[in-house]
């Protein structure tokens, strides 16, 4: 039942409500000052979503990142990127402040996430949640008591502009207001809350039995209050949807419960609104504990997002792919040849990159950057990428066609101007362009679909042209991109540096995966860009001194690599070796099944934005191919060149 407090106790200020939180890892002394402790690691961290946007919890039980709307809005808890003073909300025991979660777990099928405290009073849950129906943004905190009489606290500290703003609160009987100008929050909950210093302040106990809920609902317009929500009915919608839609999968097989986790992740990065699919739901977290990559993936990625529609689709889902067919048709508006490589959830071509300087960073890590500016570079093999993807989803789903048909035929038309042009690549390098053969074998992608479709009768265009051309881009990749010596495809034509993007030949056909090219690439990917424990690097760094993307210092090793590791060595029959690596892949994972975008193997550790959808990729990618290759059911292929 929903608890009715009868004895308000006492808020303390907000200085005794965070002192004392319990760390995963050494702090300075400063950081231990009021208002200046910062948050756990990136695999603290867990998440929630709304199909929207999304929160960010942390074990102590404290919201440390939302963006309130949509994934790409100014932030108004940023606790992630800074500390306790630029936002956060927290509810957790009262008793010794704030102290790790005893265990947490999301409910089954779900993004429902339950976190339990044992303490010296009792036990007691917290279920938070962010319902997926309606236009009213919220996010659900319920507490229930398990056993004894636990003193609970609510620290709401909403910092509008990323950390920058101090709002004015009011309180109202059981409903205060955070003002954000524009827009407002609002903190409905029977339990007594004061407002003190832009922050709002609730004390309360629970018993066994018993439930207090709290609820947090954005508005963007501050003197349209919304309806009194209904937690307990939120929490069920919210369950059944997510029961609902995952028992649509058709992967029945060994890492079930790894597969369905991820999908319900890339559900989650989705913008219902539109049908776009964002990289990640956060900002700057870095790829390097104090250095300097750090980006905003709070866009939609034509490259990432692609990736994410195949994968849905030989998963069973085709809903998200024709809802994306529809944001693609709509961001690009008609005119192919503007076509940029990421955009806003809503369409937004304009991404400026801008530092915000006021925020230290997560653990010291800066820049903290928002926007970005590879929006305006030139990726030849996002072209292969978006067309791969459509084909597939005609292929899916045949009524697809009249409306892919054009958008495939527009593209691959506009590419024939930009094929044979250096570009920055799949990894957006900061430093000049190069012939990357990874472009190169995706622009092959972009016409061998092309011709496919117009010759199964499902469009028209130039295909005597274009499969000339789809045969000169084969031969030039073949002659240019191919060192003969030491019998491994390169990163780019006469570079003698490896790249893990080549592992895609074998996934989009390019050589069959008997071709001794393509076993002696994945072998010097292996040799050339492992880690001592068999995790993938991009390509190498050169520390403080710029490195050939442009940019100084390292990272991580990125878990996509190993995704399509896993898939080229099952590929080639090296299933035994495969199933080692995927292991080691999902052992990156968070108690919660949660993967950022890298991977520290030396401190064993999570990097980068999170939850990422690529890492996501990996997993699924990594089990359906080798689920195949130990004789399950094999994803629909398309049959390799030679």
């Amino acid at each position: 039942m929903e608890r009715r407090l009868t004895s308000p106790h006492r808020a303390q200020p907000p200085e005794a409500a965070m002192a004392g939180a319990l760390l995963p890892s050494p702090r300075s002394a400063a950081d231990q000052e009021p208002n200046r402790r910062r948050t756990g690691r990136i695999e603290d961290q867990g998440f929630i979503g709304s199909m929207r946007t999304g929160a960010h919890v942390d074990r102590d039980g404290a919201i440390t990142w939302m963006s309130p709307g949509r994934f790409d809005a100014p932030a108004v808890f940023a606790r992630l990127l800074g500390c306790e003073e630029h936002g956060l909300w927290r509810v957790g025991p009262a008793a010794d402040g704030p102290a790790p979660v005893a265990d947490r777990r999301y409910l089954p099928g779900t993004l429902v996430l339950e976190s339990t405290w044992i303490t010296r009073d009792g036990t007691v849950q917290l279920v938070d949640f962010m319902p997926t129906g309606g236009q009213v943004p919220h996010v659900v905190r319920i507490v229930r008591g398990v056993s004894g009489r636990v003193t609970m606290r609510s620290l709401l500290r909403a910092r509008p502009g990323y950390g920058r703003h101090v709002p004015p609160v009011s309180v109202e009987g059981h409903r205060a207001s955070v003002d954000l100008d524009p827009g407002c929050l609002w903190l409905d909950t029977p339990a007594p809350t004061q407002a003190a210093d832009g922050d709002l302040l609730s004390e309360f106990e629970v018993s066994e039995g018993e439930t207090l809920s709290l609820t947090l609902t954005w508005s963007p317009d501050a003197d349209v209050p919304p309806l009194l929500p209904d937690a307990t009915g939120l929490l069920k919608e919210t369950v059944d949807f997510w029961r609902e839609w995952i028992s649509q999968s058709t992967y029945a097989g060994p890492h079930q419960d790894a597969v369905e986790r991820c999908l319900i992740t890339l559900k989650a990065l989705t913008y219902a609104p539109t049908g776009a699919i964002v990289a990640a739901p956060t900002t700057s977290l870095p790829e390097e504990i104090g250095g300097v990559r750090n980006w905003d993936y709070r866009y939609c990625w034509l490259r990432d997002s692609a990736f994410v529609i195949e994968t849905f689709l030989t998963c069973g889902f085709v809903d998200e792919a024709r809802a994306w067919i529809d944001w693609l048709r709509m961001a690009i508006g008609g005119r192919p040849e503007l076509l940029q490589v990421m955009y806003g959830v809503g369409g937004e071509r304009d991404l400026p990159e801008t530092v915000l300087g006021w925020l230290p960073g997560h653990e010291g890590s800066t820049p903290v950057r928002t926007g970005n500016a590879a929006a305006k570079q030139l990726q030849v093999d996002v072209y292969g990428e978006v067309i791969g993807a459509l084909y597939e989803a005609q292929l899916r789903d045949g009524s697809l066609a009249p409306a892919v048909g054009p958008m495939i035929i527009d593209l691959a038309a506009c590419l024939e101007g930009l094929w044979s042009e250096p570009d920055e690549g799949i990894w957006e390098v900061r430093g000049p362009r190069r012939h990357f053969v990874h472009s190169k074998v995706m622009a092959w992608v972009a016409y061998d679909r092309a011709v496919r479709l117009i010759e199964a009768g499902h469009a028209r265009g130039p295909v005597e042209r274009w499969r000339a051309l789809r045969e000169e881009i084969h031969a030039e990749v073949c002659a240019r991109g191919y060192d003969e010596r030491r019998g491994t495809f390169t990163q780019s034509y006469g570079s003698a540096e490896l790249d893990a993007a080549l592992l895609q030949m074998v996934a989009v056909g390019f050589l069959p995966p008997t071709d001794k090219r393509v076993t002696g690439t994945i072998e010097a990917v292996q040799r050339d860009l492992s880690t001592k424990d068999g995790f993938l690097l991009r390509y190498h760094t050169r520390g403080a001194a710029p490195g050939r993307d442009g940019l100084s210092g390292d990272e991580g090793a990125f878990l996509i690599c190993s995704g399509w590791m896993v898939a080229g060595q099952a590929a080639t029959g090296r299933v035994d070796e495969a199933e080692i690596l995927l292991a080691g892949l999902l052992g990156t994972r968070n108690d919660l099944g949660l993967m950022s975008e890298e991977w520290d193997p030396h401190r064993q550790r999570q990097l980068g934005n999170t939850p990422q959808g690529f890492s996501c990729l990996a997993v699924i990618q990594g089990v359906l191919a080798l689920h195949a290759a130990r004789g399950g059911q094999e994803p629909v292929r398309v049959k390799a060149a030679r």
